[in-house]
């Protein structure tokens, strides 16, 4: 009976773990998206390539996907930075190769 109680538990759970994302995944994932990361925190991923991030100050960079990651550049730097990109429900969330992450959340 605890076996069955434990696998009842455990399915809610496993019907929202976090999925990574491959470069088609990504982009349907946030292309013409808004992600809010905290109450003064915003990105917005234009179907262009031009992603908008607003906090304190406004910056406007380009974004796409290669070999199944998230890649930026925010000028007037010319280096692409490139993430992991995993989701889950309406969160998606970043993870740089140092392991750090940032999660958002969409705005409809």
């Amino acid at each position: 009976m605890r076996f069955i109680l434990s696998l009842v538990l455990l399915l809610p759970n496993a019907a929202m773990a976090w999925e990574r994302l491959g470069d088609d995944a990504i982009s349907a994932a946030l292309a013409d998206r808004s992600l809010q990361y905290d109450a003064h925190t915003f990105q917005h991923f234009r179907k262009s390539g031009v992603t908008e991030f607003i906090t304190e100050r406004y910056s406007s960079g380009r974004w796409e996907t290669r070999d199944g990651q998230y890649c930026s550049v925010w000028p007037p730097s010319d280096r692409w930075e490139c993430y992991d990109v995993e989701a889950e429900g309406q969160s998606v969330r970043f993870i740089g190769a140092d392991g750090t992450m940032s999660t958002g959340t969409y705005i409809e």
